[in-house]
C-alpha cells in the first residue's frame, strides 16, 4: 500500500512538473535565448570537453521522449504532425510541444490508474481494477479535452473578430495599400487570435511562401466557415484579377450578418437551455417555500 501511495505521489509530481515546463517554456525560452547571447563564445565546458548538460535535458527530455513515443504506440492513429497542427489550432503551438503534450497524456493516464488503484484499495471488493481503468483513461482523455475547448473558443474569437478585420483591410487596400501591407497595417491596429494568424502567414509570404499557400495554411490550422471562404474569396480575385476591396466590402457584410445570425440563434436557445436548472433547482425550492406551511396546517388539522 505504501508502495501504491508513492507511486501516485511520485506520478502526481511528473504531471506538474510537466504542465510547468509547458506554462514557463516561452520565458525560459527568451532567457535562455538571451543568457546564450551575453555568454556567447564562454561556454563552460566539463572535464571530458562536452558542455554542461541540464537535469531537464539529462533526465526530462529522455523520459518525455520515451512517454510521447508509448502513446503513438497505443493509439497508431495519432501522429505528432497531427498533434502539432490541433496545438496550433488552439493556439497553444508556442506554448507547449507535440512531446510533451503527449507526455503530458501518459503521466495524466499513469497518475490517474495508480490513483484509481488506491482509491479502489481503500473502497475495497472489486473497484481497484474499475476505478484504475476509469481514472486512466479520464487522465489520458483530459488533455485532450482542454485543447478542445482550448480550440473552440479560439475559433469563436476568431469568429467575432472577422468583420472588423476585414473592414480594416479593405479601407488600407482601397486607400492605395497592397494585401500584404493592408495586413501588415492590421497587424499594428489590432490584437487577438484572428491577427496572430494573419501575422504568422504574413511570415511565411516573406519567407518566400505563395499567398494562396500561406492563407491556406492559415485555414488549415482554423477551423472557422467564415475565414474559408474569405480565402477562397481571395485567392479567386487573384486569379481573376478582381478588386480586392471590393471582395474585402463583400466579405466583411458576409461575416456580420453570419455573426449577427449566430447571436440570434444562442439567444433563442437560451430560454430552453434555462428551463433545465430552473425545474431542477429553482421549482424545488419554490415549492418547499410556498406549500411548506400550508402542509404544516394541514398536518395539524388531521393529526
Amino acid at each position: 500500500m505504501v508502495v501504491v501511495l508513492f507511486i501516485a505521489i511520485a506520478s502526481l509530481g511528473a504531471a506538474v512538473y510537466l504542465i510547468g515546463e509547458a506554462a514557463t517554456l516561452p520565458a525560459r525560452e527568451r532567457h535562455g535565448s538571451i543568457r546564450r547571447a551575453a555568454t556567447y563564445g564562454k561556454s563552460r565546458r566539463a572535464a571530458t570537453g562536452r558542455p554542461e548538460e541540464s537535469f531537464g535535458a539529462r533526465v526530462v527530455d529522455p523520459m518525455k521522449m520515451s512517454l510521447a513515443h508509448g502513446v503513438l504506440k497505443i493509439n497508431p492513429r495519432m501522429t505528432v504532425d497531427a498533434v502539432s497542427a490541433r496545438l496550433m489550432g488552439a493556439g497553444l503551438g508556442r506554448v507547449i510541444s507535440p512531446t510533451t503534450f503527449l507526455a503530458s497524456k501518459a503521466a495524466a493516464a499513469i497518475g490517474g490508474l495508480v490513483g484509481g488503484v488506491v482509491l479502489g484499495g481503500i473502497v475495497g471488493g472489486a473497484f481497484p481494477i474499475v476505478l484504475a481503468v476509469v481514472f486512466a483513461l479520464l487522465g489520458f482523455m483530459l488533455p485532450d479535452v482542454v485543447v478542445s475547448f482550448k480550440a473552440r473558443g479560439r475559433r469563436d474569437e476568431i469568429r467575432a473578430a472577422m468583420p472588423d478585420a476585414l473592414d480594416l483591410l479593405a479601407v488600407s487596400v482601397e486607400a492605395g495599400l497592397g494585401f500584404d501591407a493592408a495586413i501588415q497595417k492590421l497587424t499594428e491596429h489590432m490584437e487577438g487570435p484572428l491577427i496572430d494568424e494573419f501575422a504568422l502567414a504574413l511570415g511565411e509570404m516573406r519567407i518566400g511562401e505563395t499567398r494562396a499557400k500561406a492563407l491556406l495554411k492559415m485555414v488549415d490550422r482554423v477551423e472557422a466557415s467564415e475565414l474559408a471562404s474569405f480565402v477562397r474569396a481571395i485567392i479567386q480575385a487573384d486569379q481573376l484579377g478582381i478588386s480586392l476591396g471590393r471582395i474585402l466590402r463583400v466579405q466583411a457584410t458576409d461575416t456580420r450578418n453570419k455573426r449577427q445570425a449566430a447571436a440570434e440563434e444562442k439567444a433563442m436557445k437560451a430560454p430552453i437551455k434555462m428551463l433545465f436548472p430552473t425545474a431542477l433547482f429553482i421549482f424545488p425550492a419554490m415549492f418547499i417555500i410556498i406549500l411548506g406551511p400550508a402542509f404544516l396546517n394541514f398536518r395539524g388539522i388531521f393529526f
